[in-house]
């Protein structure tokens, strides 16, 4: 189950919150649970628009750590921090909504679905971009693998491209005991399992990178031990950060399930599915993130040219139509669990600074020399 378009309630206080910090308009239904809110600045200038963004949606876990502000609703918890990417987003508007001290438009982009979802697309194809005119946008999300009061980001890729594949192995199925008299879908799925597993390590430039993994196998009945099956499905991954090396990857796997299969007497079919683009950052947009975090973390705090993480995020469709960046804050102590642990909790003392970061982003960026206070 992925719960995302279903994000009503969180929709409608975020809107009540957008419309008691005095923000100037509040859009709501945009690409399904999306809202938008917007703010002008006070001083005259360029006029420049610019969009900050954070994720609404859950995850299909139970919590489990027990804390008091633990999830109430079985199957459903916050184990990615989104809530507190919404939390610092809202407090930023407040705080822009109150100063203004900006020439242009600012936009507060609350997406629905990022996880698995692609809330983003979604978004953009029902008219984001084009009923508000961003020229830049900017995200952020915890990370708990950075120490807590650092910031990263890089003046290119922070994410991989998250694709998904399925294979079909179809073969006669037969008798355990004769397997000479069928065709055995289970041997040709393990083939097929290790020579896909030996693209990356054989076909892909070692100073490039790739993962391809597998998450499910299914083929048989755990009550049959002397029944071959007639058929195996696989589902997997890959991610990569090149789109050279996906679709080489791409290619080579039609070629592996394709040849495996017929040597071994079955028929095998791909299934392959680009779903998340790389989330690759512009450089100067980097550049303007990374002095808004030294205002707000100190410059010794900032760091650039961080190792990518091989996670997805549909912030990269937002990067793929307006430059922009994606920042990375650290929340990481002692005991942090990793995201999408049923045993996560955000640390709501990222809120201030992650909330001074994003105000300080929509500063530099909408920032006129010379600019006049609009009367």
């Amino acid at each position: 189950m992925i719960p995302g378009y279903e994000e009503h309630e969180t929709a409608k206080l975020v809107a009540e919150h957008l419309h008691a910090s005095g923000v100037d308009e509040v859009h709501t239904g945009i690409g399904g649970t999306g809202v938008v809110g917007v703010v002008a600045g006070r001083k005259v200038g360029a006029g420049r628009c610019i969009g900050l963004r954070a994720e609404l949606d859950c995850l299909a876990l139970d919590e489990t750590t027990g804390l008091p502000w633990a999830s109430r609703r079985p199957g459903l918890m916050h184990a990615c921090g989104h809530d507190g990417h919404v939390a610092i987003l809202l407090a930023a508007a407040s705080y822009l909504a109150t100063t203004r001290d900006f020439a242009g438009t600012v936009c507060f982009v609350f997406q629905p679905a990022e996880e698995g979802g692609a809330g983003a697309k979604a978004m953009i194809d029902d008219g984001l971009l084009t009923r508000f005119p961003l020229e830049a946008v900017y995200a952020i999300h915890n990370a708990p693998w950075i120490p807590s009061g650092e910031m990263a980001v890089n003046p290119g890729p922070m994410m991989a491209a998250a694709d998904h594949f399925r294979i079909t192995v179809a073969g006669s199925g037969g008798h355990g005991g004769m397997p000479h008299l069928g065709a055995d879908a289970i041997l040709a799925a393990a083939q097929v399992v290790v020579g896909v597993q030996s693209i990356v390590a054989r076909h892909v430039d070692p100073f490039e990178a790739a993962v391809v993994s597998f998450g499910a196998i299914q083929a048989g009945s755990m009550r049959q031990h002397s029944v071959m099956p007639a058929r195996a499905d696989l589902i997997g991954t890959v991610r990569t950060y090149s789109p050279d090396v996906q679709e080489a990857i791409e290619s080579l796997m039609g070629r592996v399930v394709a040849h495996t299969c017929e040597g071994l007497g079955v028929s095998g079919a791909l299934e392959y599915a680009r779903w998340y683009p790389a989330t690759i950052n512009h450089p100067r947009e980097a550049g303007i993130a990374l002095e808004a975090g030294a205002d707000v973390f100190g410059a010794r705090s900032c760091r650039s040219g961080v190792k990518p993480s091989t996670a997805g995020e549909d912030f990269a469709f937002l990067l793929r139509e307006r430059p922009g960046a994606y920042v990375w804050l650290g929340q990481g102590r002692t005991g942090s669990a990793s995201l999408h642990s049923p045993n996560y909790d955000f640390d709501d003392r990222l809120i201030p600074p992650g909330a001074a970061l994003l105000a300080c982003i929509a500063e530099r960026e909408l920032a006129v020399e010379g600019s006049v206070v609009r009367a």
